[in-house]
């Protein structure tokens, strides 16, 4: 049964108008967190979130003994990794829960204590992410795998040696698997088709601070040294890029105009493309970018998927949403995850005209093109949408479902609001700044 205050009641229909500030990236904070691990030294972390993966891992980590405290300046974590010790495999699983991000505790577990653990895992319901391949990895680097009823039992009975990888596909994760263990494995990496978000290179930035050495190519392979020793850093995170697109999305969808304070043009240099071609207004500035709906007519587009540099597959849900109130029709093609576009049945029940189709409506290789699945979809707008109650399914489409449900005419009860929670600071408190009228059920403000 749904908890009451985990349902949130959006009377739409009036624009987004302000300022909120994004803080250091739901994608590299929890990692640069874990990376703490493979020092002898504390670590410093700041433009920290408070999100729910944040304090995942501050949870794990503490509980295989790594002190964690705020540091002198707001969103500022110390980490000191001096007494790593086993945590309770009870204890794991219980403050796991529904993340993913357990599954790179491994390399710096092997590392410092020789064994891990690692529960069964969940996350976002988008579509495949093998954790298999996580462990193919880590074998390769020499660890033994036992699995249990309750998890994966990790052991190195001797130290971890640098190999040669060469990914089916530039998987973020995957590419941060390699990383976190690698950096202190015997010998050299090389890791090919290698994922190069910007998020990646944040991660090595870490890395190097800590006195790893890594080079990355312009051909997707990352090299990896390993040393014999790490130390901490002292680390500010890049902002949060597909949060930034997330209100952009919101300002264009309801004709408003919002101030992202911590957005930055070069990590969103693709989205502002986009954003400018359907339509919308940006002004960049040396603290933010302001998006907003200048007026007039939305533009239909074409638009795929693809890992960095190309449109990112997080963009694309936040971003449907304006589309549906662009004049004709625009083509969606999904290249990433093969689910992600589920989130429209939802969509389509509010008043919006989307199909989705099997084939690849696109001109970028797909995997997904013979096996069957729903991603690519073909937008109709505009359409005028209408309160409705809504279930979140993920959470950039639970985002997705906020976005529609202000941009819509009446009342509509979002359930399941407390997954956004994951990757969005304080979204509710944000909306009420911008002036969207949200309560909770039975009159409570929302903050």
């Amino acid at each position: 049964m749904t908890r009451s205050n985990d349902v949130l009641l959006v009377h739409g229909g009036t624009p987004l108008e302000g300022e909120i500030r994004v803080r250091g990236a739901k994608n590299l904070v929890p990692k640069a967190m874990v990376a703490a691990l493979l020092g002898s030294a504390p670590s410093r972390l700041r433009n920290v979130p408070d999100i729910r993966d944040v304090r995942v891992v501050r949870g794990l980590l503490q509980l295989h003994g790594v002190t964690v405290r705020p540091g002198d300046e707001s969103g500022e974590l110390v980490l000191d990794p001096t007494h790593v010790e086993s945590a309770n495999v009870a204890d794991i699983d219980a403050h796991a829960g529904s993340s993913r991000i357990p599954i790179l505790f491994c390399g710096p577990l092997l590392h410092r204590l020789g064994h891990a653990f690692i529960p069964g895992l969940g996350g976002c319901d988008i579509g495949g992410q093998p954790i298999d391949f996580h462990f193919d990895v880590l074998r390769q680097f020499g660890a033994t795998i036992e699995k249990r009823a309750d998890g994966q039992y990790l052991e190195a009975p001797h130290r971890l040696r640098g190999t040669k990888i060469r990914l089916p596909y530039p998987s973020v994760g995957s590419t941060e698997q390699v990383l976190l263990t690698a950096v202190l494995a015997e010998g050299v990496t090389e890791l090919s088709n290698a994922a190069v978000e910007p998020e990646i290179e944040d991660l090595i930035c870490v890395l190097q601070k800590m006195g790893a050495i890594i080079s990355m190519d312009t051909d997707r392979t990352i090299r990896i040294t390993g040393v014999d020793q790490l130390g901490g850093y002292n680390h500010r995170a890049l902002p949060d890029r597909l949060e930034a697109a997330s209100w952009a999305s919101a300002a264009l969808a309801t004709e408003g105009s919002i101030y992202v304070r911590g957005a930055r043009q070069r990590e969103m240099m693709t989205f502002l493309n986009t954003y400018r071609k359907v339509g919308g207004a940006f002004d960049i500035g040396d603290e933010g970018i302001r998006f907003w709906h200048p007026g007039g007519k939305l533009n239909a587009i074409a638009l795929e998927t693809d890992v960095h540099p190309g449109f990112q597959t997080d963009w694309q849900q936040p971003l449907v949403v304006a589309l549906t109130q662009a004049s004709g029709l625009s083509i969606v093609h999904e290249t990433v995850y093969e689910s992600r576009l589920g989130f429209t049945s939802a969509l389509n029940q509010m008043g919006a005209h989307i199909q989705l189709y099997r084939e690849c409506l696109g001109g970028s290789a797909c995997r997904f093109g013979q096996r069957n699945f729903l991603h690519s979809a073909v937008v109709s707008g505009p359409t005028k949408l209408q309160g409705s109650d809504l279930v979140i399914p993920d959470l950039r489409g639970g985002f997705s479902y906020l976005i529609a449900a202000l941009a819509a005419q009446g009342t509509s009860r979002v359930h399941g609001i407390d997954l956004i929670n994951r990757g969005y600071e304080n979204f509710m408190e944000k909306l009420v700044e911008l002036g969207a009228k949200v309560e909770l059920p039975g009159g409570g403000n929302a903050v």
